[in-house]
């Protein structure tokens, strides 16, 4: 009998050895590597405005940041950002932060973040969304260690920011009696919370209150 040749002729190919990808395969792994250079730009996008000694984003640089996109510091959408963050520290944005907020947003040049912008604002908006944005509005704004009040002029300003154009007649009124009154100094937690539910109280009401009875129903929801 002739014996079967053991050896395959050259260049034949190994049919139990080949390596085969399927289509799936090769859309994991250039869907791999195109994550991998978007989050190398975001890094390098966040070194560029960092401050070296800190290895953070300080406030010089999140003002050289907002005028490279054109958008003034004081912009709502700034505090939005530190939002979609997830920032813990006014004024600053650790590496992690950032990228949590670029990848979210997909936006790892500033061209690409000034036109995410409109699209975070209307997430913000969102009912689903804007109670926790107001409410991680007042914690972003304690700066000191322990601390658990904002003073009269500044929640002044944060409340015409962050409620100012959902509410404007409601905040007016609050900030005019903030400023006339004598008895708070501070306010806490759970004083800004309930300003925030008697504002969506008040659609209910068919009109206005005084300011007077503002702060009374203030009082109540706390």
């Amino acid at each position: 009998m002739m014996r079967r040749s053991a050896s395959k002729k050259a260049g034949q190919p190994n049919s139990t050895n080949s390596i085969n990808f399927s289509p799936s395969d090769l859309f994991r792994t250039a869907s791999s590597r195109a994550s991998s250079k978007e989050m190398e730009r975001i890094d390098n996008l966040f070194h560029s405005y960092a401050n070296t000694s800190l290895g953070m984003i300080d406030p010089e640089g999140i003002e050289t940041l907002c005028s490279d996109m054109e958008v003034d510091h004081t912009d709502v959408r700034i505090l939005m950002l530190a939002w979609k963050m997830k920032a813990e520290k006014q004024g600053y944005f650790t590496l992690e932060e950032w990228r949590r907020g670029m990848k979210a947003l997909r936006a790892d040049t500033v061209s690409k973040l000034r036109k995410a912008l409109p699209e975070l604002e209307k997430e913000v908006k969102r009912p689903s969304n804007f109670e926790d944005f107001y409410s991680y509005s007042f914690c972003y704004c304690l700066t000191e260690e322990k601390q658990k009040s904002i003073d009269i002029e500044s929640i002044c300003q944060l409340l015409d920011l962050v409620l100012g154009s959902h509410f404007r007649a409601q905040v007016d009124y609050f900030i005019e009696y903030l400023k006339i009154q004598s008895d708070y100094k501070v306010i806490n937690m759970d004083q800004w919370m309930g300003f925030f539910r008697f504002c969506n109280e008040w659609l209910k009401f068919p009109v206005l209150a005084t300011t007077l009875s503002l702060a009374e129903k203030i009082e109540e929801y706390k």
